[in-house]
């Protein structure tokens, strides 16, 4: 049972650091977008290319613990346990949003970024939306 919970402990604790720079990102690119100014836009370079590789480990380490967590309940549990597999697809789409972020930050470094402030606004709202369904699935499993 110690296994268990440290499995649990360490899995929600690397999916913490991983939303609070996936939440943060997305503001910097707003700023980005907004700005006039060389110097600050060349601050937020530096800024956002070193938030992203910070908090890329932090989603390998939530998957691989997520991960060490099926495997720990089993086959039978995995498959009976039908909120999983919409985590699972929810957490997928937060890795390519995440990997689209590799995109945008070169978009920014290469000064070849397109969209507006208010696009990196609404961008933002995607991982809370999906923090929020992936919390309803796991505390309240509904099927």
């Amino acid at each position: 049972m110690t296994a268990l919970l440290w499995l649990k402990v360490l899995h929600v604790f690397f999916m913490v650091a991983w939303f609070s720079g996936i939440f943060y990102l997305p503001r910097l690119f707003v700023n980005h977008a907004e700005t006039s100014s060389k110097e600050v836009a060349e601050h937020l370079k530096g800024m956002e290319k070193r938030l992203l590789y910070f908090v890329t480990p932090f989603a390998l380490f939530t998957v691989i613990f997520g991960l060490s967590l099926i495997y720990y309940y089993g086959y039978d549990w995995f498959v009976a346990a039908k909120w999983l597999h919409l985590k699972i697809t929810l957490v997928m789409l937060l890795l390519a949003y995440h990997g689209y972020c590799f995109k945008l930050v070169k978009d920014f470094r290469e000064d070849k970024n397109v969209r507006s402030g208010k696009f990196y606004r609404i961008f933002n709202e995607g991982p809370v939306l999906i923090l929020l369904a992936v919390l309803y699935l796991v505390y309240l499993k509904p099927f």
